[in-house]
């Protein structure tokens, strides 16, 4: 059996925001819209797909035709994003992107991107969304989980309570998030300490936890997540009750650290 393809949408840029210094809003739209196959989730995410231009090659991709016809490096490369918000009825798709210098792919692209650009997407994946039956919300990560956690606060209850807690390496990089009024937002902006794998599990010691069921959405870079995976474990938080991943890792491009996501090093569980 022939694994099943990816949905593919063609979109083009209709605006670029710069939101803080190292964030940057592609509103994204045009007739391919219609084809985008929303999930609901607040954690939904998308593959870009990245094809040299000198290959002159038509979106959308028949990836496998592709890996099996083209040198490896020609072939098309993906970079995961999370979608802020899609607006069903204006024809709208939202991604923010973090942008440090001209390093990578994708950021650099969404740096400089104008309206008309095209982009293609592949997906969307993503499976999470606040439940409804917890008695409280902890939402934690640093400036790549952004997006995901503020498009799941946003979808809060007006009654819910909880913590945010976000980890940044710039305090100019702070969003309004629209949430409840019970949710605190805890923000540590560090200059250079970026690298701590402790820095965000030690954040969130710092409130007076919740009693009740908790709902946990911890998302970001690998090592910081494992240690908050600890520290749920101490919590003893049922594992049903958590949503956990790490988006990337220091010093690895997402080509390696998707590929160690298959080694130990990978892994979030002990």
């Amino acid at each position: 059996m022939s694994p099943k393809r990816k949905p593919q949408t063609v979109l083009e840029v209709i605006e670029r925001q710069q939101l803080t210094p190292h964030m940057v809003r592609l509103i994204l739209g045009g007739e391919g819209f219609s084809s985008f196959e929303d999930n609901g989730c607040t954690d939904q995410y998308v593959k870009l797909v990245f094809a040299k231009p000198e290959l002159n090659l038509t979106a959308p991709f028949d990836m496998m035709e592709l890996r099996e016809t083209l040198p490896p490096e020609d072939v098309p490369v993906t970079r995961t994003y999370t979608v802020r918000s899609v607006d069903h009825e204006a024809g709208r798709l939202t991604i923010d992107f973090v942008t440090h210098g001209t390093e990578g792919l994708a950021a650099p692209w969404a740096a400089s991107a104008s309206p008309g650009d095209p982009l293609l997407l592949m997906g969307p994946g993503g499976k999470y969304s606040p439940d409804p039956t917890a008695d409280w919300y902890l939402f934690a990560g640093d400036a790549s989980a952004l997006p995901a956690i503020a498009s799941g606060v946003e979808a809060l209850p007006s009654d819910a309570r909880g913590y945010a807690f976000i980890v940044l390496d710039d305090d100019e990089d702070r969003q309004n998030i629209a949430a409840p009024e019970g949710l605190e937002i805890v923000w540590q902006a560090k200059e250079g300490a970026g690298a701590d794998p402790n820095r965000l599990a030690t954040l969130m010691t710092e409130r007076e936890w919740h009693e009740g069921k908790v709902d946990v959405f911890a998302h970001g870079e690998r090592e910081s997540i494992k240690q908050v995976r600890r520290l749920l474990k101490q919590r003893e938080i049922p594992r049903e009750q958590i949503s956990i991943s790490g988006y990337w890792a220091y010093g690895r491009t997402e080509d390696k650290f998707q590929a160690e996501k298959r080694e130990p090093i990978g892994k979030i569980e002990d």
